[in-house]
């Protein structure tokens, strides 16, 4: 049977460009997110994903829901998929690499091929709406 892992993501375009992060020890880019822990909504999830990774607050108030994407997940088992929620949403503070992000970039369409496929799915109705360039 194949694994579903649940995931929760914060879409940041900035000038045609989405933000990105790369986990301490992983190879890849990552649209920044995480699992849910327990029962925690889509909402409390992205709040707490994107301040232990980044350092800011998400402003509740801000967040839109983007899209659901899935697609065959990076650097798994095989046949395990993953499923990201994708949210939009305004933040407060300084956008600061934690402890557990390794490194932080802005990506445009062309960097396309430095995330996993979940993201590229992401990148791909991005650029088709002109919103990445």
């Amino acid at each position: 049977m194949a694994t579903l892992i649940d995931t929760v993501a914060w879409v940041r375009l900035e000038g045609g460009r989405i933000l990105c992060a790369r986990p301490r020890g992983k190879d890849a880019f990552y649209i920044p997110g995480g699992k849910r822990e327990g029962a925690e909504t889509d909402l409390q999830t992205l709040v707490r994903e994107v301040a232990e990774e980044l350092t800011v607050a998400i402003r509740p108030d801000t967040v839109s829901h983007v899209g659901t994407y899935q697609a065959e997940a990076h650097a798994q088992a095989p046949g395990t998929q993953v499923r990201m929620a994708c949210y939009a949403a305004d933040y407060t503070g300084t956008l600061t690499a934690s402890s557990e992000i390794e490194e932080v970039a802005w990506f445009g369409y062309a960097d396309r091929d430095r995330v996993p496929p979940v993201d590229q799915v992401l990148f791909d109705d991005l650029h088709r709406d002109g919103l990445l360039r």
